[in-house]
């Protein structure tokens, strides 16, 4: 019998990831149900004394990540930024890296998180919003030393920063003002008020001997090139070399921007922007163009379930919404525009799906995978009963998870303890696991080169 102290540290660690409900739906199956929401909340108000049994201990244990083999000896650490679901650290783990640092400010995702990745009490530490490491919030009033000494603080030695930024126009705005004041230059000031610039901050205190930056492929582009200028030119003032930078073209043939459907039946573009110290002298030869696709694409189908009659009545679009998304599409095509819904046929072993979004959650168009549904009779009667039974339907969260390679085809291992909206959401916003783990396999090598260099320099110090 675990004590009362015992059972409350362990169902707080819990309540990080599900919520009382689940706890209880985790343990009833095997404790003769007699426990509830309202059981645990009284334990954790102290208004109980109960105890986790030995057994109902072993099974919440269960619950909880396993902690990585590597993890004893790895071959690198890393921190996560901006880390969703972790995405990006699911494929620098897989080749040997041990995080150290994540954060992420959404508490749906930070749920997701906790429950799919192992946390090293002693070497690991989460931070909700990380203006409050680079005191970016408060730069009116902190100075750079004192910004660097709490980053110093509270983010471990690294070698590999992993960043999926949000993408947000910079203000030239007062740059000229600012110089007059003596005020910061370069990216300290043109970055200013953009989650980039925390990037950045880190960067410089820390001094990782190589980063990988992500975003959408738009971000070449938005502001009229100018955000990609500032960011490229701040990354070269603080003394790193991005792989392909000398690319000025746009589209697929910049080895910076991968399409997932190389790993993934599924078109979904992104930049990676990867960086070397250029002290380190390990940039040389390495491009994104050498990144190694697989031979075969897990097909559509292969991605799917067998739906119970529950979950087809519950995924199966309602004729209301069917109705609409088809009559949306019917206008905007009269129109000679591209706007629709997304209709996927399964049987099609060559099909790919249009970009999962964190919208789908609101109506799923611009994936629906095909049931049957009679295209030349729904044009002549929409409304046909059989026709009807026929309609699309969403993915499943845990499709959408094979979809973007948290899962092999068929399988569940990825745990999401959200709801299906936040679920969508979360999914919508993350990357293609595969193309990150061929990303950090191609980079492994410098990595560890880097590693090895920075152990010699110290040596010699």
């Amino acid at each position: 019998m675990a004590s009362n102290e015992k059972t409350l540290k362990l169902l707080t660690t819990l309540l990080e990831i599900y919520d009382q409900k689940q706890i209880a739906a985790k343990l009833n199956p095997w404790t003769e149900n007699d426990w509830c929401r309202e059981t645990i909340n009284r334990i954790l108000k102290g208004k109980s004394d109960k105890s986790l049994t030995n057994e109902e201990t072993r099974i919440l244990k269960g619950l909880l990540p396993k902690r990585p083999k590597h993890y004893d000896n790895p071959d690198f650490k890393f921190i996560d930024l901006f880390a969703g679901i972790g995405g990006i650290r699911k494929g620098f783990e897989s080749i040997g890296g041990k995080c150290v640092f994540t954060s992420e400010w959404n508490k749906y995702a930070v749920r997701t998180y906790k429950a799919n990745y192992y946390s090293d009490p002693e070497e690991h530490s989460f931070n909700q919003d990380i203006r409050e490491i680079t005191l970016t919030d408060k730069s009116d009033t902190v100075s750079e030393t004192e910004a660097t000494n709490n980053i110093q603080k509270h983010i471990p030695d690294h070698d590999v920063l992993l960043a999926g930024f949000p993408c947000q126009p910079f203000s030239l705005a007062g740059v000229s003002k600012k110089n007059s004041l003596g005020r910061a230059h370069g990216f300290e000031c043109e970055a200013q008020g953009t989650l980039f610039f925390d990037v950045c901050r880190i960067i410089k205190a820390k001094q990782p001997s190589t980063f990988v930056l992500e975003n959408v492929k738009n971000l070449k582009s938005h502001d009229h090139g100018n955000t990609f200028k500032i960011i490229t030119q701040a990354l070269d003032e603080l003394g790193y070399d991005v792989a392909d930078i000398e690319f000025e073209g746009s589209g697929t043939k910049d080895p910076k921007i991968i399409d997932g459907k190389h790993f993934l039946p599924q078109h979904r573009e992104r930049i990676i922007l990867v960086g070397f110290k250029r002290d380190l002298n390990i940039t040389k030869g390495f491009s994104l163009k050498n990144i190694h696709f697989p031979e075969t694409v897990p097909s559509f189908a292969s991605l799917l379930d067998n739906l119970t009659e529950e979950e087809k009545a519950r995924y199966t679009l309602t004729p209301r919404l069917w109705e609409y998304l088809y009559g949306y599409a019917k206008k905007h095509k009269a129109k000679g525009n591209g706007f629709g819904y997304g209709l996927v046929d399964p049987k099609n072993s060559d099909v790919v799906t249009r970009t999962l979004s964190a919208r789908y959650h609101k109506d799923g168009s611009e994936i629906l995978i095909d049931q049957g549904w009679d295209k030349i009779l729904g044009e002549q009667d929409f409304s046909n009963q059989e026709n009807q039974n026929n309609r699309p339907r969403r993915l499943m969260p845990k499709e959408c998870a094979r979809l973007m390679g948290f899962d092999k085809p068929k399988c569940s291992d990825f745990i999401i303890p959200v709801s299906d909206t936040q679920a969508y959401r979360q999914f919508g916003n993350s990357v293609i696991i595969p193309v990150f783990t061929a990303v950090a396999e191609l980079m492994k090598s410098r990595i560890l080169q880097a590693k090895q260099i920075n152990r010699t320099q110290a040596k010699v110090a």
